[in-house]
């Protein structure tokens, strides 16, 4: 529980105590799927920068037990509250 700390020639002393995380956003999303692109609406209004919104919507469409794959692109309208997620390839 207790560790020393080196910094620039200085020692100090340090407690490391657990913590708790808060839990993750959930939320429900509307698909459209056309060939190499889908249509993702209704994305709920998050207290979080659009370039979280962006990475949390590539890393869902990714994962191939989701029917994912690699993605190409996602283009995120905070004000319509709407992506569209485009693909490598059709899968």
């Amino acid at each position: 529980r207790k560790h020393t700390v080196n910094l620039d020639s200085k020692t100090t002393n340090v407690r490391v105590e657990p913590f708790a995380l808060e839990m993750g956003i959930k939320f429900e999303l509307h698909v459209t799927i056309s060939g190499t692109t889908i249509n993702v609406t209704e994305i709920p209004e998050l207290s979080i920068p659009d370039d979280w919104v962006r990475d949390k919507l590539e890393l869902h469409f990714c994962k191939p037990e989701r029917g994912g794959g690699e993605i190409e692109n996602v283009e995120y309208d905070k004000m319509s509250r709407r992506a569209v997620i485009t693909f490598l390839r059709a899968e």
